[in-house]
């Protein structure tokens, strides 16, 4: 709940830098001259950029953290330790983490007899599918429930199942294709890969976006009131498979992630646009990004990496990438020997919505390459990405294990949805022993008045002064002053023993210096008020949570705590 003058005028601000990013109603997607992003990053005139070579192995360069903002505003979201956009010093070591199985996965295997059939076509007989091409998962707080939108068989239906934990799901009874299909197989109907978009500020009958494949000439965008009744589709134009999309709430644009064949094998190309439902819109595209040289082969396969698939979505301050990065065989490999080819699941970060952050290069989600295993190979990431659940993120994920329950053996064969989680915004953490550390932001800017933060540290202690531009102490937020912090918690105020809150450091360019012993530190915020809510994008959403926001902050952890009983944190 926003309780205060300084929430309301926070909120003001937030709305402000929204407003910033909004062009006229048309499609085109032209930033204006010197736009500015909530973030302070400022475009520039010619987007997106038209520069990137599809034939270079390099990393993508980004240009927001050679030259980042002299004063970076923070008012939209929890800020992330994913790269040194916020770091002036630091004598803290950067921790990477991988998301962890939850244990009994798969949460979804095949078992209705569109899943189970064997089915035959131009990619031969597949048996006992149950994947995510690249559907969707959501929480729909109207609902109360998360939804999670999957493929029933192999280019088979488009089917939807519920939960109200996200762990354990169910397949709701429709009335309409049969058992739980939103729509039958078939080009004309389901299409091929696919994405559902739960969008909460659209206009009722536009609150589900839809894109599928019905040819490699014919992908088409829908919109649907409640996710199962679609309108008349508007082509896209011509693209490879796996194509998908996410929204930048940072800039108000839709953007189109277009798999294309390159020099380089399979690439990404960019396409933007205001409205979603844009026809033509991936004739406006241009190269975006591949696998680089810092993507390593597969030892056992020593096939040049691939991307695969690239999915985003909005996570507190940024945008989350999942790269899906193809390791090989190649299919005809993979035909004749019946196993699936070998994806991995890697992490990229985005501040301006097109350049690509990926400083680790390890799998966030990693296929086992076990004979027999669900997640032998093949992952794949929803639209949607994860879900928010208290201090976890879920991420269903699909594998294939190349089997089926009754031995038949297929490349595209033996496919089920399991489930990963990991600590809320623990992609990377700033480390230290009891030898201790401490790190020191730019400067930075803020319309809130209560500092946040996430951190572990309970055998050690984090306490935080606040400096001017140049490094000066500002009395009375000072380290000796500081209240220390010892708790493992994903949210949790600093506070000065002389001053209750921030206020009179509103608006002022500031730095902070965190001083740690023996923890992590995951995020930092600073909020209009005393239940932490951060203003930032929850991904998928989750239970507690309004809409696509959090303005509830500790107002949601109740909800989350009866959506799922709460789960020990680790360090």
């Amino acid at each position: 709940m926003i309780t205060s003058l300084a929430s309301s005028r926070f909120a003001g601000v937030v709305a402000a830098c929204a407003a910033c990013a909004l062009a006229s109603d048309g499609a085109a997607a032209e930033p204006r001259q010197g736009e500015v992003l909530p973030n302070g990053i400022v475009l520039p005139p010619v987007w997106p950029e038209r520069t990137l070579d599809a034939k270079s192995r390099e990393p993508m360069p980004v240009p927001y953290l050679v030259a980042p903002p002299a004063v970076i505003p923070i008012d939209v979201g929890r800020q992330l330790f994913v790269d040194d956009y916020l770091i002036a010093n630091s004598t803290l070591r950067r921790t990477w983490h991988a998301a962890e199985e939850v244990p009994g996965n798969p949460i979804l295997a095949a078992t209705t007899p569109p899943e189970l059939t064997r089915t035959t076509g131009i990619e031969g007989a597949q048996e006992a599918v149950c994947y995510l091409g690249s559907g969707g998962v959501w929480f729909d707080p109207a609902a109360q429930q998360f939804k999670l939108w999957y493929t029933a068989g192999w280019r088979g239906g488009l089917a939807l199942a519920t939960s109200r934990d996200a762990i354990h799901w169910e397949r709701p009874a429709l009335g309409r294709a049969g058992d739980n299909l939103v729509l039958p197989e078939g080009k004309g109907r389901a299409g091929w890969d696919n994405g559902v978009w739960l969008d909460l500020q659209a206009p009722a009958a536009e609150r589900y976006k839809f894109l599928t494949q019905r040819s490699s000439k014919d992908h088409s965008l829908h919109v649907s009131a409640d996710g199962l009744t679609w309108s008349a589709g508007v082509q896209t134009g011509p693209a490879a498979d796996y194509c998908t999309f996410f929204y930048n709430p940072f800039r108000q644009v839709w953007v189109h992630s277009i798999k294309r064949n390159g020099p380089r094998g399979r690439e990404r190309h960019y396409a933007e646009s205001r409205t979603f439902m844009t026809a033509g819109v991936y004739r406006q595209s241009v190269y975006w990004t591949n696998a680089d040289r810092l993507d390593s082969p597969d030892p056992q396969v020593g096939a040049a990496p691939q991307l695969y698939n690239l999915q985003g979505i909005a996570y507190e301050s940024l945008i989350l990438g999942v790269f899906s990065i193809h390791l090989g065989p190649t299919n005809e490999v993979c035909e004749a020997g019946r196993f699936p080819k070998i994806t991995e699941l890697k992490l990229g970060f985005s501040r301006d919505g097109f350049h690509w952050d990926r400083p680790n290069r390890e799998p966030f989600l990693r296929a086992s390459r076990r004979e027999g295993a669900w997640n032998r190979g093949y992952l794949h990431c929803p639209t949607g990405v994860c879900v928010v659940v208290g201090d976890w993120l879920y991420f269903p994920y699909t594998g294939f294990s190349g089997v089926a329950p009754s031995g038949w053996r297929g490349m595209y064969t033996g496919a089920s949805i399991g489930l990963a989680r990991l600590r809320r915004d623990g992609f990377a953490s700033m480390d230290t022993g009891a030898e201790g550390g401490s790190l020191t932001t730019r400067p930075v800017r803020f319309a809130g008045e209560r500092l946040f933060v996430n951190v572990a540290c309970p055998q050690g202690a984090l306490r935080v002064e606040v400096l001017d531009p140049e490094g000066n102490v500002i009395a009375p937020f000072g380290a000796a002053e500081c209240v220390p912090v010892s708790a493992d918690t994903t949210r949790r105020e600093v506070r000065w023993r002389q001053a209750e809150t921030l206020a009179a450091l509103r608006d002022r360019p500031v730095r902070f210096r965190f001083h740690l012993t023996q923890g992590r530190l995951y995020a930092f915020w600073v909020s209009p008020d005393r239940s932490g809510a951060s203003y930032g994008y929850v991904a998928a959403g989750g239970p507690g949570f309004a809409g696509a926001t959090d303005r509830e902050g500790a107002a949601a952890d109740a909800a989350a705590a009866a959506a799922r009983p709460p789960v020990s944190l680790s360090p």
